[in-house]
């Protein structure tokens, strides 16, 4: 997935390390079979529902789209008003974990209270990350990674499989029509090649990197920026007017906004965005309340970022 995949992505001390149990991690479906105790047949009745909980709901919106009515999903992060990184976890929070058959959580220390709760209990956890070798240090990002999303659906279906046996068809048609519509997202990135591949662009935060790249864009950002905003510490005076001379000029052809960390910076940079004609793509990093689902999310910042390149 290009050099993110190989730089460093620096936690600040704000953010809890975890220990992610590694016979959980599932890149491929066959792997599901090793990870956890998970719920077998015996402990499911045909009436009983599948007990899911995801650390973020754009996971959890996947879940329950593979589920259907045969799973009970409960998202503990729902707003965009606080990251995971920083979000402190109840004790409801931590004892939902407790009670799952299976849990869905994004990995690659983004969200490390999540992976700490599961370790340990009953779940089948599904580590997103995982699946696509996605590891602590990466961009953990990675619900904008098209391949992350069709590899995390993949585990979801194993998992709901193991759980369910007397219900693999009902699973597996579930399964078949996500990945209709994901395909039409997926259909949206190769329409908008067209116009976006080596395009440059320039970010606030590296959120988006992953669907950037999936459209085949350059990251323009001043690496000095870039590199700070990664570690979590403040951009020096010289790596801010690098970054405003470079809007100012008008080079990049989008400057991606993370709205959800706004700050005195952030509308320096945009205001320099306005005055250089570059559009500007905002963006959060959890699920907007206006969507309901993640691939109808990821279709609408195909169509953001094609719209901001001309």
């Amino acid at each position: 997935m290009g050099s993110w995949k190989n730089m460093t992505w620096m936690m600040g001390i704000r953010r809890m390390r975890t220990v992610l149990a590694a016979g959980c991690a599932m890149a491929v479906v066959a792997g599901m079979a090793a990870c956890g105790s998970g719920a077998s047949s015996s402990q499911k009745d045909s009436g009983d529902g599948i007990a899911v909980v995801a650390s973020i709901n754009q996971w959890g919106s996947v879940a329950r789209d593979l589920g259907g009515d045969k799973v009970e999903v409960r998202s503990i992060m729902t707003s965009t008003n606080v990251e995971a990184h920083d979000y402190e976890p109840t004790s409801s929070d931590i004892a939902a974990f407790g009670k799952a058959d299976v849990a869905v959580v994004n990995g690659a220390d983004y969200d490390s209270w999540a992976s700490k709760a599961a370790a340990g209990t009953k779940a089948t956890v599904v580590d997103a990350a995982k699946t696509d070798g996605i590891k602590a240090g990466d961009n953990p990002h990675v619900w904008f990674s098209k391949d992350v999303r069709e590899k995390t659906a993949d585990a979801i279906t194993a998992a709901y499989e193991q759980a369910m046996p007397e219900q693999k068809d009902y699973f597996e048609q579930r399964h078949k029509a996500w990945e209709a519509r994901e395909q039409k997202v997926e259909d949206k990135i190769t329409a908008a090649k067209a116009k976006t591949e080596g395009m440059p662009y320039a970010a606030s935060e590296s959120v988006a990197w992953y669907l950037a790249d999936d459209l085949g864009m350059t990251d323009a950002t001043p690496s000095g920026y870039r590199n700070a905003s990664a570690n979590e510490s403040e951009p020096s005076p010289a790596d801010v007017k690098q970054f405003v001379d470079l809007l100012k000029a008008g080079k990049p052809k989008a400057f991606v906004l993370n709205t959800q960390e706004a700050n005195d910076t952030t509308k320096q940079l945009e205001a320099a965005a306005s005055e250089g004609k570059v559009p500007v793509v905002g963006l959060t990093e959890q699920m907007p309340k206006d969507y309901d689902d993640l691939t109808d999310w990821m279709g609408a910042l195909v169509d953001d970022f094609t719209a901001a390149v001309k």
